[in-house]
């Protein structure tokens, strides 16, 4: 039978509904319990007993099985699943006043999909399997289209992204993903509070996009008259509250980058940036530390975890490690030692480097040997610290080491998590940086920003010492949850109208 057969065979059943005076879409109904209290409250009840209590309790049928004048439901809801145990005599007595021949009518005008809410008491079958012994039954919600079969499933991925309510109801592990991220950023949020941190909403309409290099999306005002950006990092504006005297801010939010979609990458994604007065990246590593062990602690249980069968460790204290060292630990270049970009580009080249042609500095290069050589191989967690100044535009000098700035960025599994400077307060420093970016902007570069001026005068009243940092909300889920995409670990992501053509997976 077709979805369009399926879909009409059940709006007459929604018509017979109506006319035995039973409401296919009710307004309301009143649970006492969830089907995973019942299982634990009543774990240890021994075949065959039962016990005489009144539950009532509302879930989606997932599976159904009518044998004469006795039935068998399996009902789902958020917790889990739990057997309705149904038999004629009890439910056409107990529903006499409701409606004649309750049990044939349920077994005649309901189907899986269907959401049922239904009193009675627990019992647990002679085979063992709790289960409510029903009483009675209201049909709360009528199901006009068929779930995927329990065989098959919804094993279409792009399907399962598009139609994410689907994936829901018949992937429990997918509602657990979307828990556990829920946890994630709550248990977040309650540890800056305890810690005096203040979360203050900045604006996702700007102006000036900046905060990073990535290219913006483009909106338009009508009544001002004026293109406007999304934005691309809270940073500017949380910086603009450090100035004005707050000591800690964060904001958990959304981002927008009009850039590549991958395992990794999304155009919309979360984000949270932290910013403390009186720190430094040193004060944000052990920040960092505790945001993610507690969290991970409170949501798992455990430090000791397993992505796409890795185990990590994510025990502090977190290897410390400059990019240089980890660099000639895996190639064998040490870039101190070089004098001119041409000597290094030789011998990176000489150690498999790729598509450096047009790299304009040994910093660069050194970013591109990191990245090329190093990235995948970090797999238990490592604070890489102290970049090039030309990759770091918001970063304070480093105090001791010329060309260098105090910034480091976590690696776990391979991929980066987190992002932190000591905040360049400085300026005058920070508009010749931003100035360099405009510079490559006009020369067409994407992903460079303008200079944002009054983000700039607002540095000329003076900052602190700020230590900031960033962490990918949707990668430390991927991380907490073994999502390989995060597609997986965002309850809807940005896709193609269906009838596009699919987007490529891509690891850029």
């Amino acid at each position: 039978m077709s979805e369009e057969d399926i879909r009409a065979t059940r709006l007459e059943k929604v018509e017979q509904l109506k006319q035995l005076g039973m409401n296919p879409y009710a307004y309301r109904w009143e649970s006492s319990h969830h089907a995973a209290q019942l299982q634990a409250q009543f774990a240890d009840l021994p075949n065959g007993e039962e016990v005489d209590l009144e539950v009532a309790i509302a879930g989606r049928i997932m599976l159904r099985r009518f044998m004469g004048k006795l039935a068998f439901v399996t009902l789902q809801d958020e917790t889990g699943t739990i057997q309705l145990y149904l038999e004629k005599k009890r439910i056409d007595e107990s529903m006499a006043d409701i409606v004649a021949n309750a049990f044939k009518q349920l077994d005649k005008l309901t189907d899986i999909g269907d959401i049922l809410g239904v009193q009675g008491t627990i019992k647990r079958t002679e085979k063992g399997e709790l289960s409510i012994y029903v009483k009675q039954y209201s049909i709360l919600t009528k199901s006009l289209l068929p779930l995927p079969d329990k065989r098959h499933g919804l094993t279409d991925i792009a399907k399962r992204y598009r139609q994410r309510y689907v994936d829901l109801i018949v992937n429990p592990e997918v509602r657990q993903t979307f828990r556990r991220r829920a946890q994630i950023t709550a248990g977040i949020r309650r540890y800056l509070e305890e810690r005096d941190f203040l979360e203050i909403e900045t604006p996702v309409l700007q102006s000036e996009a900046g905060g990073a290099d990535a290219r913006p999306f483009i909106t338009y005002h009508n009544t001002l008259e004026m293109e406007l950006y999304l934005r691309i990092a809270t940073e500017l504006h949380l910086k603009r509250l450090i100035v004005g005297g707050f000591e800690k801010v964060f904001e958990l939010g959304r981002i927008f980058r009009n850039e590549g979609i991958s395992t990794r990458h999304n155009p919309e994604f979360t984000t949270i940036e932290v910013y403390q007065a009186y720190a430094d990246y040193n004060d944000m590593m052990a920040l960092t530390e505790g945001i993610i062990t507690t969290v991970a602690q409170e949501v798992l249980g455990t430090l000791q975890i397993t992505y796409q069968e890795k185990p990590v460790d994510l025990t502090p204290p977190w290897r410390r490690v400059t990019m240089h060292d980890l660099v000639k630990e895996y190639t064998g270049l040490d870039f101190n030692s070089f004098q001119t970009l041409e000597e290094a580009k030789a011998a990176s080249k000489n150690a498999g480097l790729e598509n450096i042609e047009d790299v304009a500095s040994i910093g660069k290069l050194l970013n591109e040997a990191f990245e090329q050589k190093v990235e995948e191989n970090l797999i238990q967690p490592t604070f890489v610290i102290d970049y090039p100044v030309e990759i770091s535009p918001l970063a304070k000098p480093h105090r001791s080491q010329p060309g260098l700035v105090e910034r480091f960025e976590l690696f776990i599994v391979g991929r980066e998590t987190a992002n932190s400077f000591s905040e360049l307060t400085d300026p005058i420093d920070q508009r010749e940086r931003l100035e360099e970016q405009a510079a490559r902007k006009a020369a067409g570069d994407l992903e460079a920003q303008g200079v944002d001026e009054d983000f700039l005068t607002a540095l000329e009243y003076g900052m602190p010492p700020t230590g900031g940092l960033g962490i990918g909300i949707d990668r430390l889920v991927m991380l907490l949850t073994d999502c390989a995409s995060i597609r997986d670990a965002i309850a809807f992501p940005l896709l193609k109208p269906e009838k596009a053509e699919a987007l490529p997976e891509s690891e850029t």
